[in-house]
């Protein structure tokens, strides 16, 4: 079932009315792509999309679109006004001088004409007015009388720590504030009562796993009395969510106990009488229950294979739940359904990294949500009816968590500001320490995803909103590849033979896949037609790339030839981030998240399924490599936000840790040579602090 934009109510469209996608949307009403999204998000035009199929796909009808055009056209009241006869305003009393030099006209002819005038201005009176009264309600529904909710909040700061404090959480009268923090030496549970200025530590290293970006992990109970925290168990594997649960511990101090055993996150509703929750399963199924036990029904609601459904929020009514749906990490938007199940229904537009939402009132809806270019998490605000987002927030620190009291007057958020930097390390016979890891100096202003190419190594690099495509050769930095707001996703792939780099980009709401020489020349587009998705790899012969791309809202690899034939599906199931072997016989891939984790799988190169240990590993870190021979597997095993190097024998199962560096060394990627012992590392320091925002 088709699910319309905002304020489009759904239709059926004939075949032959029927525009199938953006490009064909902009072509129909000759704009470019970025213009006719922008006026579906601001100006309301009907562009309608399906729940069940890729969240990007979106149909228009020719009929629906003219209507809306003719709309947009109406004449002004001023040029209504200019159409007027001429004749009209001479018959006024006084209206010129000649006027006085006729004849005196007869009573009866005098009131005939005052009848004649009443006549023509009644309906010109009712004209002007109907069209006041719309153009109010025009500048009410394009919010043109908008004020910023936060224009007039005063900020201040609740850290101000050496670390990380992070995922902050505020009590509903908006007394006490929890947040994560390693003020300690390791992440653990901390509160504070606001205004005093002091900090007590909750958990004091009791918990095993506690950070997870992708969901709300900290809250309190509906009276305060409890810090209610997510937690993952570290001898979890089960891969199908079993070892995540909600645990509590007394807000003044004292022992922790399990909340909602098996539940990823909740919310109360306002009255405290009524719990949603979603679990950890394939689809976070969402489900509705009466007190603070788990409900025995059915879910209201389970997200399509491959989506994700987070950050549970009651509406101050109760009359729908809203949540964030989508795939992880950056296509994602707000959505509500009833608490009694049904459709869902889109509440936002973005389809960019969502998170977050809080209600400061009836109406307004507060997230965190990415821009276009992929910059941010900024703050921003939507009225739920009229559905117009509006930034509220820009600035060098970017937003990753936001709470609200109750009545929706104070605001706690974490503002982060993240370092990007790149370590090299030569692995030896037992795990290597800290100690041994070499910073690369680079000339860019940052450095990550890194790959290593014979005698050199390509990173990505980003100054403002755009990133780029860099070479590093004997500690001198080349710039090979850059474009005005692109953004390279997934990280570059170096081809067997060291001559050409292949990279994926969103530019101007398009993902394109590009092909460089190593030297930065002969740039090109071998693919433009796909939702591209994670990242590309080389076959071993160097004729084909092979990248998932979303269909119908599924990720799948596909086989990408370089000599301009069309692209051929190489694996039917969700499939993302392939390497391949380097004989080219096999190819090993990552499966869904189900919860925190996802499986690892593979296939020959014939698509037919091949044989491979249990592998589970921690969402965080998808890239892998395989050494020569095929033998061996090296990846990132561990928690969410720290991890290790570890060495898969694919044959016995048999496994080795590669690397022991300390909690503050947070790895996001890597590569590692061919022969298996020089590794380079992209290391991630984000320094966090909780503000408060005190709304008039």
């Amino acid at each position: 079932m088709g699910e319309p934009s905002a304020n489009t109510p759904p239709s059926v469209t004939p075949p032959e009315d029927r525009l199938d996608s953006w490009k064909e949307i902009a072509t129909y009403l000759n704009r470019d792509v970025t213009t006719v999204q922008r006026w579906e998000k601001r100006e309301g035009m009907p562009v309608h999309r399906h729940l069940h199929d890729r969240m990007g796909s979106v149909h228009a009808s020719r009929t629906e679109l003219d209507a809306w055009t003719r709309s947009r056209n109406l004449p002004p009241a001023q040029e209504i006004a200019n159409n007027t006869p001429a004749s009209f305003p001479s018959a006024l009393p006084g209206a010129s001088s000649s006027a006085t030099q006729q004849p005196l006209a007869s009573p009866e002819l005098s009131e005939s004409r005052t009848n004649a005038k009443w006549k023509r201005l009644i309906p010109l009176t009712a004209v002007v007015t109907a069209l006041a009264i719309g153009t109010i309600l025009w500048l009410q529904k394009k919010e043109y009388f908008w004020r910023n909710p936060i224009a007039d909040a005063r900020f201040q700061p609740v850290t101000d720590f050496d670390g990380t404090a992070q995922a902050a959480a505020v009590s509903r009268d908006g007394h006490f504030v929890a947040f994560l923090s390693d003020r300690d030496g390791r992440m653990d549970v901390w509160v504070t009562q606001v205004g005093s200025g002091q900090f007590h530590n909750l958990t004091r290293g009791s918990a095993p796993e506690l950070v997870n970006p992708s969901v709300r992990t900290l809250g309190f109970s509906p009276d305060a009395s409890l810090v209610i925290f997510w937690i993952r168990n570290q001898n979890g594997s089960s891969g199908n969510g079993g070892d995540i649960s909600v645990w509590a511990v007394p807000t003044l101090g004292g022992q922790p106990t399990p909340y909602l055993e098996g539940v990823a996150e909740f919310d109360w509703s306002h009255d405290g009488s009524r719990l949603t929750y979603h679990t950890p399963g394939p689809g976070d199924p969402l489900f509705v229950s009466d007190g603070g036990k788990r409900s025995d029904g059915q879910p209201i609601f389970t997200a399509p294979a491959g989506l994700h459904s987070h950050f549970p929020l009651w509406a101050p009514d109760a009359a729908f739940i809203y949540f964030v749906l989508g795939t992880l990490p950056d296509k994602l938007d707000i959505w509500r359904i009833p608490p009694t199940g049904g459709t869902p229904e889109r509440i936002t537009s973005h389809f960019g990294r969502v998170t977050h939402p809080v209600f400061l009132d009836r109406r307004t809806l507060a997230y965190l949500a990415s821009d276009p270019d992929g910059s941010g998490p900024w703050l921003y605000s939507e009225d739920v009816e009229r559905r117009i987002p509006h930034k509220l927030s820009a600035g060098p620190g970017r937003y990753t968590s936001l709470a609200a009291t109750a009545d929706g007057r104070r605001l706690v958020a974490t503002i982060a500001s993240p370092k990007k930097t790149l370590w090299r390390l030569r692995i030896a016979d037992s795990p290597v320490e800290v100690s041994a890891v070499n910073q690369i100096s680079l000339t860019s202003t940052t450095g990550f995803s890194p790959r290593l190419g014979p005698d050199y190594l390509v990173y990505i690099s980003a100054t403002g909103t755009s990133e780029s495509i860099w070479k590093l050769v004997n500690g001198t930095g080349t710039q090979l590849w850059s474009a005005p707001g692109a953004r390279v996703f997934g990280g570059p792939a170096i081809s067997p033979d060291g001559q050409r780099i292949a990279f994926s980009v969103r530019q101007n709401g398009q993902a394109l896949l590009y092909v460089i020489q190593a030297d930065g020349s002969k740039a090109r587009i071998v693919a433009d037609s796909l939702d591209l998705q994670g990242a590309p790899a080389w076959t071993s012969d160097g004729q084909s790339i092979t990248s998932a791309a979303v269909d119908h809202g599924v990720p799948h690899l596909y086989r990408i030839p370089l000599d301009g034939r069309s692209p051929a599906t190489l694996v039917q199931e969700y499939s993302v981030d392939p390497v391949w072997a380097p004989d080219g016989q096999f190819v090993v891939y990552s499966g869904p998240d189900i919860g925190t984790t996802f499986p690892l799988k593979s296939v020959t190169a014939s698509g037919a399924a091949r044989p491979l240990p249990t592998l589970t590993l921690t969402r965080g870190a998808r890239h892998l490599a395989i050494l020569p021979g095929g033998r061996s597997l090296v990846l990132l095993r561990g928690e969410i936000q720290h991890k290790n190097l570890w060495r898969i024998d694919l044959e016995t199962g048999a496994e080795s840790q590669l690397t022991n560096l300390p909690a503050g060394f947070d790895i996001r990627d890597f590569d590692i040579s061919p022969d298996g012992r020089d590794v380079v590392l992209e290391r991630t320091e984000e320094h966090s602090d909780i503000v408060q925002l005190d709304l008039p």
